[in-house]
């Protein structure tokens, strides 16, 4: 059966000349069996995509495979008098080291060289709704690779034990020709023996075996600002891992995550809670005292305030992050309904009902 070589490469059959070189750039990046270490049909995968780049990327064979479904009738590869030289990735517009340059770009083969950063680490911190009004002082522990203070990062007992790769001469890469159906294929391929360093250590250093790093728990004191807010970021700079090759290290980041609170809920930078009052509170007036980030404090409440009334304390809530003003406390007052009455109370609520049956109602009947 003839393969389909426009599903091979995931473009239709309209695709331009440019369409097919994109989609082959993508695929051979990620089949190529020098990078793609995992997939155990990477290079089956890998030979299919450069067939169907040769075929669709040339005119005359496209037209022919478009015509019949193979490049093996009448003239293409195999025919009588066809000349394997002719159509090659010159043909196609580009050539393999374009795209092997494609791939070092991105962090493999020969820019992966030297010295390269450490990785960058995530710790998640919670704090108390106080801690994130006013600030703290947190210190944590960060396993994370530091660099070998033994070898000094080198990963070599010795500045004498690094030396020069025999195998490709210091180059990092090993480079193959070889004939095939569709021309002559140069291919380039990171050294097996320095994996794209281009040195080799003789004699490791015993404290990292030669990595250059070792593992520790490292103790981080964290400051923790006025104001931040659940799922902040704070940046540590450099409290990462260890760069490569002495690479710079990467960063730490700290996600806070912000601990519900027994009495407040916090909204942007105000704080909300529920006190509950007396129905006598409410109906004469009376001075409370409310709990507050920061202890307690008084809260006036007037005559024949009515239950779910909001009294907003200025200045009792969060600070802003960026040091402009700080938010509110926000006081929903719930007046209370007595459950259990002395024979006494009865009788005064009995008499407050009857004087208020005197007065007019709300339309004036």
């Amino acid at each position: 059966m003839a393969k389909d070589y426009y599903k091979i490469l995931g473009v239709s059959e309209n695709a331009s000349k440019e369409e097919i070189k994109r989609a082959y750039k993508r695929l051979a990046k990620k089949y190529h069996p020098d990078i793609n270490k995992t997939d155990s049909d990477a290079a089956e995968r890998f030979k299919e995509i450069n067939e169907a780049a040769s075929v669709l990327g040339d005119d005359k064979k496209r037209a022919q495979y478009d015509r019949f479904g193979t490049t093996t009738e009448g003239f293409g590869p195999g025919a009588a008098g066809f000349d394997f030289s002719d159509f090659g990735f010159s043909d196609f517009g580009f050539d393999f080291e374009d795209i092997f340059d494609t791939f070092f770009s991105r962090g493999f083969g020969r820019h992966s060289r030297g010295p390269r950063r450490g990785a960058d680490l995530r710790y998640d911190m919670e704090i108390t709704l106080e801690e994130a009004a006013f600030g703290a002082k947190k210190h944590i522990i960060v396993p994370r690779m530091e660099k070998c203070k033994e070898c000094n990062g080198s990963g070599a007992k010795s500045s004498s034990d690094i030396i020069t790769c025999n195998k490709c001469n210091g180059s990092g890469r090993i480079q193959q020709t070889r004939r095939t159906p569709f021309g002559i294929f140069s291919t380039t391929t990171t050294c097996p023996k320095c994996h794209g360093e281009g040195k080799i250590i003789k004699d490791p250093c015993p404290e990292c075996e030669g990595t250059g790093r070792v593992h520790h728990d490292r103790k981080i004191e964290i400051t923790i600002p006025k104001g931040i807010d659940n799922g902040n970021e704070l940046r540590i700079a450099g409290g990462g891992e260890a760069g490569i090759k002495n690479g710079s290290p990467g960063d730490l980041y700290v996600v806070i995550h912000i601990k519900p609170h027994n009495i407040f809920e916090r909204r942007n930078n105000d704080i909300y809670c529920e006190i509950p009052v007396s129905f006598a509170q409410a109906a004469l007036g009376s001075e409370i005292e409310v709990p507050t980030l920061k202890g307690k404090a008084k809260l006036k409440i007037p005559a024949g305030a009515q239950t779910n009334t909001i009294f907003k304390m200025k200045g009792k809530g969060i600070p802003s992050l960026h040091g402009y003003g700080v938010g509110s406390e926000n006081v929903k007052i719930v007046v209370e309904t007595p459950t259990k009455l002395t024979k006494k109370q009865k009788e005064l609520l009995k008499e407050f009902e009857k004087d208020s049956k005197k007065k007019k109602g709300f339309f004036g009947l």
